[in-house]
């Protein structure tokens, strides 16, 4: 992903959250410690994904496809390629959050490899308040 990307990847964000990084959150993220990929067919921006390294460990940040896409294996294709570019560049884990009522990402990630390795009350907003999300790890060793 570049800069250029980022009008296309802020509409993608709108149709994929309910509460979507802003534009400022995406350029933060352009810096060393972090890795952005875009999933494109043709010329058409269908994915993209945001990971942040911090020593040995990948934080996948935000992964997300068009809703045309889904249940398609798009999402599951970019989730594997952050896999395995992370554990060549060195990682040892990844880790990511994901909305509690969230079960179609939830079994994604599960299918994957990974586990729920814990919780983290009110950590998402709601419409209604605050949503909890599961803390889950993929160990690559």
């Amino acid at each position: 992903m570049t800069t250029g990307d980022l009008p296309k990847v802020l509409e993608l964000e709108l149709l994929g959250y309910s509460h979507p990084w802003t534009e400022g959150v995406f350029r933060d993220c352009f810096k060393e410690n972090y890795r952005l990929w875009s999933m494109v067919q043709g010329e058409v921006l269908r994915g993209y994904a945001v990971v942040n390294y911090m020593v040995d460990e990948a934080h996948l940040l935000n992964i997300c496809v068009h809703p045309c896409l889904r249940g398609q294996g798009a999402g599951r294709k970019l989730l594997r390629h952050v896999l395995s570019t992370s554990v060549k560049e060195g990682m040892v884990q990844m880790l990511l959050e994901v909305r509690d009522t969230n079960e179609a990402a939830t079994a994604l990630y599960v299918s994957e490899g990974f586990e729920e390795i814990g919780r983290r009350p009110g950590y998402y907003p709601a419409a209604a308040g605050r949503e909890d999300a599961r803390v889950m790890a993929y160990r690559f060793t």
